[in-house]
């Protein structure tokens, strides 16, 4: 068999970091009339570049069986993401002087969540989202969007147009493009000489310490570390001078990239992030290895608090239909039969149904009506924020339950 290429470094990517199976987009939400129809599925499986150390998925799907009109997921659903989003302009905009005169991109700009915030700074802005549903939701706010994939031809065409920036913001974005040298390229096509590129992206130093498995999804193509953006960024005449860590999506970074030529001076937060990557092993073969197992350990334990609950005549139900919550009940291959529903705030996902599981998502109104004795808190990284919107629910004996790193009931 030929071995597959590197995204990056186009090395041969003999090592498997993790195989999951077969399984759906995890945003491919079904309608109820499509039950019947056939549903599409893929190889859902990692390997790690022995030469730039890029995890990556070994197969994908064209990005528009992707990210079509029917997408569903809309940031602005998560009040605590719109927090994070109005923090980080307001630190953007205080610590390079954005104003008036400037000019701010975002790639992959979703419905509006953060760029609301720079039109409401009288900050020049546009947005890059190839997204119908949520571009327009993000022009009906006042924001300009080109309805487009980001590569390196758009970036090219935007500084042909005079439209370079001062400031480009991709949030959860660098991991999800399938082409990602030709996505960097198109950053330092359309940074101005002494702009700044901010990228968040989960950190996969984290994925593995937590064992984050159901953050992979075919919509994810890549699972980045600092030395490895470090390495892509290069190749692209980019360098990083500043990276902070972020609790967002399980433990994130947001990396600070520049042209290579630029006066952004190296940060301590830069060097200490890379020296612990360096610490941990990242750029050698044993920090990947033995994921898989640690990967069915949480499969297998979720998969026994359902079947010993639907044994104890418990009735259980799910919060959140996040990507992530597909990945996991589709490689655990849980059904209707032991998690009922789920229940989402989403009004795009209410009615629909899960991908592969086929379990349906209600509104969160129907947990006040159905007072479950558990609660699966899908999104683990927003268990907190969940817990305190279902408070009602504990008050009246309903406990929750997260299954990443391991099962865990509060």
């Amino acid at each position: 068999m030929t071995l597959p290429l590197c995204r990056h470094c186009k090395a041969p990517l003999p090592r498997v970091f993790l195989d999951l199976g077969h399984a759906p987009p995890s945003n491919a939400y079904l309608a109820p009339e499509r039950l019947n129809a056939p549903e599409m599925t893929f190889p859902l499986r990692l390997r790690v570049c022995e030469s730039c150390w890029l995890v990556q998925t070994e197969d994908f799907t064209e990005a528009d069986h992707l990210f079509d009109a029917d997408y569903a997921y809309f940031s602005s659903t998560s009040k605590g993401w719109l927090d994070h989003a109005a923090r980080y302009a307001a630190q953007m905009i205080a610590r390079f002087g954005l104003g008036a005169d400037s000019h701010v991109i975002e790639v992959a700009s979703n419905d509006g969540y953060l760029l609301r915030n720079f039109v409401a700074a009288a900050v020049p802005c546009l947005g890059v989202e190839p997204t119908a549903s949520t571009a327009a939701a993000a022009e009906a706010l006042g924001i300009p969007v080109l309805r487009e994939f980001f590569g390196e031809a758009l970036g090219r065409r935007l500084a042909d147009e005079g439209r370079t920036a001062d400031l480009i913001a991709g949030n959860n974005v660098y991991a999800h493009v399938p082409d990602i040298n030709d996505f960097t390229a198109g950053l330092a096509a359309a940074l101005k000489p002494e702009g700044v590129i901010t990228l968040e992206f989960p950190h996969l130093m984290r994925l593995v310490e937590f064992c984050q498995f159901d953050t992979v999804y075919h919509e994810h193509f890549s699972y980045l570390s600092a030395l490895t953006v470090a390495r892509i960024f290069g190749a692209a005449g980019l360098r990083i001078f500043d990276i902070e860590e972020l609790p967002t999506h399980g433990g994130s970074l947001r990396v600070y990239g520049c042209h290579a030529g630029a006066s952004h001076a190296e940060t301590d937060g830069a060097r200490a992030v890379l020296e612990e990557e360096r610490r941990r092993g990242m750029d050698g073969a044993a920090f990947y290895t033995g994921f898989q197992a640690r990967a069915d350990a949480v499969k297998d334990g979720l998969l026994r608090f359902l079947m010993d609950a639907k044994r104890d005549g418990k009735t259980v139900a799910a919060y959140g239909a996040a990507a992530k919550g597909n990945t996991l009940l589709n490689y655990a291959g849980v059904k209707p039969d032991l998690l009922p529903f789920v229940c989402d705030a989403a009004p795009s996902k209410q009615g629909k149904l899960m991908p592969g599981s086929h379990i349906p998502i209600l509104p969160p109104s129907v947990l006040n009506e159905r007072r479950p004795d558990y609660v699966v808190i899908l999104p683990w990284n927003i268990a907190d924020e969940v817990k305190r919107q279902l408070a009602d629910l504990a008050a009246q004996g309903t406990r929750f339950v997260t299954a990443v790193p391991e099962v865990r009931v509060g």
